[in-house]
């Protein structure tokens, strides 16, 4: 016998895991699939007669709008991104189909949730341009940061530092210890820069145990002599007790300053590190 169709598609759109909303012209739900509940924390019955921008994220409220406008003036949208928050306070990362139906008077939409996936991207964008180890800027976006700063210090004759320093001592802790711990004190040791610099300028891991810090916020040689003095302060403080005693190894510190050190990126970094190996083998020779 025939199947009748006309029957089973209730049935099916409940059964999607995507959910469908039906909105009137009002922006009144009218209907919407069981999913919602998963994608939402809402039961059907407590969406239904309620306006669906209540539950917009308010930072995408706008965007949205201008969507269902464009949907409703005929351009159905089918790869819009939007936030909801859910029952719970929750935020979900929605992807939408959407067309308005003159036959229904209603726009329909299946939203899909793409939270997972929206994080997985963000994660990648992040990885680009940070270690993922420590969260620091890397190599890359450190040399992009220090090339506009070489722009506007050039264009509006102001100083800038470049400070290149080298964990002494780090291998041991290492093949001593293992990699895993080795990798927290290098956390640590980014955190305490980050907490050094704060707002004055950018700090990057550019591999291994070597960190790089550019200072804009104000570069003069007393300021800059005051900011290393201050880094080798907070590199002394022990390190904690989940360490198991391990004594937070001391650092290197060279040097660069603009324009008198150099006035290319290349340069500076040369001549920091240059400076940073100088003081590293006074260290050693003074025992």
């Amino acid at each position: 016998m025939p199947v009748d169709l006309q029957a089973l598609y209730p049935r099916l759109i409940h059964l999607m895991l995507d959910t469908v909303f039906v909105v009137d012209r009002d922006n009144t739900i009218v209907f919407v699939s069981n999913a919602c509940e998963a994608l939402l924390g809402y039961p059907a019955s407590e969406l239904i007669g309620t306006p669906i921008t209540r539950y917009m994220h308010p930072d995408d409220l706008d965007a949205t709008k201008a969507s269902i406008i464009r949907v409703m003036n005929g351009q159905p949208h089918f790869d819009f991104r939007n936030r909801y928050i859910r029952k719970d306070g929750g935020v979900v990362h929605i992807l939408w189909a959407a067309f308005w139906s003159d036959e229904v008077g209603a726009r329909i939409g299946v939203a899909r949730n793409v939270t997972a996936l929206t994080q997985a991207e963000e994660e990648l964008r992040f990885l680009a341009h940070h270690d993922p180890l420590t969260r620091l800027c890397n190599r890359s976006l450190f040399n992009q940061r220090l090339a506009a700063a070489l722009q506007a210090a050039h264009y509006h004759q102001k100083p800038l530092a470049l400070l290149f320093l080298d964990v002494n001592g780090f291998k041991a802790i290492n093949d001593l210890y293992g990699h895993a711990l080795g990798d927290r004190v290098l956390c640590a040791i980014a955190r305490r820069l980050e907490q050094c610099v704060a707002a004055t300028g950018t700090v990057a891991r550019m591999g291994g145990d070597e960190f790089t810090v550019l200072l804009t916020g104000s570069a003069t040689p007393a300021a800059v002599s005051e900011k290393m003095g201050q880094i080798l302060a907070a590199m002394a403080e022990p390190l904690g007790d989940e360490f198991g005693g391990l004594a937070m190894p001391s650092c290197s510190i060279g040097v660069a300053l603009y324009p008198v050190d150099g006035q290319d990126a290349d340069s500076l970094l040369s001549h920091a590190d240059g400076d940073m190996y100088e003081k590293k083998r006074r260290r050693y020779a003074a025992g």
